[in-house]
């Protein structure tokens, strides 16, 4: 009797295993094929074709998500997750519509992938799908290929005398320097993201070079570095140029600036601050660079500035000379020695810029006003420096 329970059971086990056979191979099969599209200027539809080797009698919904090739979400393309199409009854095609996203920057044949994940009432035939991006665009990527040439100053200036000077020469950076490590208050009281460190400074071939990395660290997404001559070397007055240039991207903030060098009795805004030159990563701001000071006034914080844009090349394309001259009536901010500002500073209120600051560069990472890396921003990104002169006037 055990036997023939037995023998049953497995006759219905075989015809229930060969009923699903027959249910799967009943389900149509989905298949796409590769396809290559040519970006343009301006963002593109284009269509992706899904194919079945059969209708259904039953709709079907396929789920899918787009995946990073040599082509990156934001930058080439808009990503999709997570997301599907259906096929209604008895058709055997649809399509997912994907977004190319144009510019005119010459970028090298790239590609991605539209991952088909799953699928009820059908079977997947081809589960990835390659996407080809071709480009015939001219215009070169800011900072693609970065050049060691660019204005350089002079060794002397009529009427001043060279008093300290910083090429690089060596092989580590001279007691001149302090690092200055952490994330600061309140991300250096500007919600910056980085973690300052001293790993992320190097010298090399005559150029110091400050670099800002994506990488988790002391619970930050990114390091760099923040260098100050604080206690070592401080100065008043004089001309003060600085030959550089800079990173590039969204969120990224290169600075070469000065505190007051009584930051650490009376603090920040009562020091007073020179901005040398700052840079905001992100497109169409990397041609600018803006000098500011900044003071405590009778009626609180204050800040004055200058802008200038550069029309036929960006600052990170090559090295420009960021200077200031500065004396007990004004401070003038210029690139390349030519002016773009300056702010008198004869009225009481300024005495702040009436004595000695010292040096401070850094590259910040997100903050305030450059606001945050996105998926357009590479790393690592670099600040060279060539060489630092302070020039004044004889007493």
């Amino acid at each position: 009797m055990l036997k023939i329970v037995l023998y049953s059971f497995l006759i219905l086990f075989i015809s229930a295993c060969n009923e699903n056979d027959i249910q799967n191979d009943t389900l149509p099969n989905i298949s796409a094929s590769p396809i290559t599209v040519a970006e343009e200027n301006q963002n593109t539809e284009v269509k992706l074709d899904l194919i079945l080797d059969k209708p259904s009698t039953q709709e079907i919904i396929v789920n899918y998500s787009t995946k990073n090739g040599t082509a990156l979400a934001g930058s080439d393309y808009r990503s999709q997750q997570g997301e599907s199409v259906v096929i209604p009854a008895g058709d055997v095609n649809s399509s997912i519509t994907l977004i190319i996203l144009g510019d005119e920057i010459k970028e090298e044949q790239e590609h991605f992938y539209v991952v088909l994940n799953s699928a009820i009432n059908a079977s997947i035939a081809t589960e990835e799908i390659e996407i080809t991006i071709t480009d015939t665009d001219t215009q070169e990527e800011i900072g693609a290929n970065p050049s060691f040439e660019g204005y350089e100053s002079p060794l002397e200036y009529d009427g001043y005398e060279l008093v300290w000077q910083d090429e690089f020469e060596a092989d580590q950076l001279s007691d001149d320097y302090t690092f200055e490590i952490g994330t600061g208050s309140n991300g250096w009281g500007n919600n910056e993201s980085q973690y300052y460190r001293e790993e992320n400074t190097r010298l090399e071939d005559g150029y110091l070079v400050i670099q800002a990395k994506e990488e988790d660290f002391q619970g930050q997404d990114y390091t760099s570095s923040r260098i100050i001559t604080e206690g070592k070397k401080e100065f008043k007055y004089g001309r003060f140029d600085i030959r550089a240039r800079m990173p590039f991207g969204q969120g990224i903030w290169p600075a070469i600036w000065m505190l007051g060098a009584n930051f650490r009795q009376v603090g920040w805004p009562h020091c007073g601050e020179i901005d040398i030159m700052e840079m905001i990563g992100g497109q169409g701001r990397e041609a600018t660079v803006h000098g500011t000071v900044h003071w405590q006034s009778n009626e609180g914080y204050a800040n004055f500035g200058h802008s200038r844009t550069l029309q036929d090349r960006t600052l990170a394309d090559q090295f420009h000379v960021f200077s200031i001259i500065w004396d007990k009536n004004r401070i003038e901010w210029l690139i390349d020695n030519q002016s773009y500002g300056a702010i008198d500073i004869r009225p009481s209120h300024l005495d702040e810029f009436r004595d000695e600051f010292f040096f401070i560069f850094n590259v910040a990472v997100g903050g305030n006003w450059p606001q945050y890396p996105d998926e357009t921003t590479t790393f690592p990104q670099e600040m060279w420096i060539d060489y630092v002169r302070v020039f004044q006037q004889p007493e």
